[in-house]
């Protein structure tokens, strides 16, 4: 089955459009070369892309100049080639007027050479340069807020860094003193009682017995152990606990911690 007809007109998708340039020019090429070669004719190929891109084929041993200069002696036509001595003159005196106008306003902006300006004028550059005198202080205090903000972060930061270290000094501070006075007293031959054991003793005040030296000792005591000695003031019941020693409390005395 044949392949169906082409319509001949501008395709639109700009890739399929970029695909067929590429292969009818490999093929207009071929054929150009082919001519030449089967015929021994001379064959100059230009073809510009619709992006400006040049493309060109020459039958050798010919160039493309001489294809050129040929087709011009033949068909009497010459391509003139154009004096751009005076476009460059004229636009280097464009461009001289503009450096020109361009220095007379910064003149005016900086100051210097104001006697020629009319009312109207000056009248414009001040205001100018007012709008342009309060971009700038906008700008300038912009940056400086941004600036005080960076620094009152910093300050911040510095202060908690300065409070942490303060509290790690003190922690070691007291942990040091506490370690230099447990040693002195191990020099001076005291036992060293733990926090938690010392406050369980500080709650069995004993009188006029012997101090129990820890909490193991204290459970340990007989169950007839007190922990308060108790003087009668009843005159018969002191003579009562003379002669009964062992009995420690009566209802009706008064204890000697009170």
């Amino acid at each position: 089955m044949g392949r169906g007809k082409i319509a001949i007109r501008r395709i639109e998708n700009n890739t399929n459009r970029q695909v067929t340039f590429s292969k009818r020019r490999g093929g207009l090429f071929k054929k150009a070369h082919e001519l030449s070669v089967l015929c021994d004719a001379q064959i100059g190929l230009i073809i510009f892309s619709s992006t400006g891109k040049l493309s060109e084929y020459c039958s050798l041993p010919s160039s493309m100049e001489q294809i050129i200069r040929r087709y011009q002696r033949v068909t009497g036509t010459h391509i003139s080639r154009q004096d751009n001595r005076e476009q460059l003159h004229n636009e280097l005196a464009r461009m001289r007027n503009e450096t020109h106008s361009l220095q007379l306003s910064l003149q005016r902006y900086t100051g210097d050479d104001l006697s020629s300006i009319q009312f109207k004028d000056l009248d414009e550059l001040e205001q100018q340069l007012e709008h342009s005198v309060k971009k700038v202080r906008a700008r300038k205090y912009q940056l400086l807020q941004q600036q005080t903000d960076n620094l009152q972060r910093k300050v911040k930061m510095l202060e908690d860094e300065n409070e942490q270290i303060c509290h790690w000094i003190q922690e070691k501070q007291q942990a040091a003193a506490m370690e230099q006075q447990q040693q002195q007293q191990r020099q001076l031959g005291i036992e060293v009682k733990p926090v938690e054991e010392q406050q369980v003793m500080e709650q069995f005040p004993f009188s006029g017995e012997e101090q129990p030296s820890s909490v193991l000792q204290l459970a340990t005591l007989p169950p007839h152990f007190y922990p308060y000695r108790l003087q009668p003031t009843h005159p018969n019941l002191q003579d009562f606990t003379l002669q009964y020693p062992g009995f420690g409390s009566i209802g009706g005395a008064t204890a000697t911690n009170e």
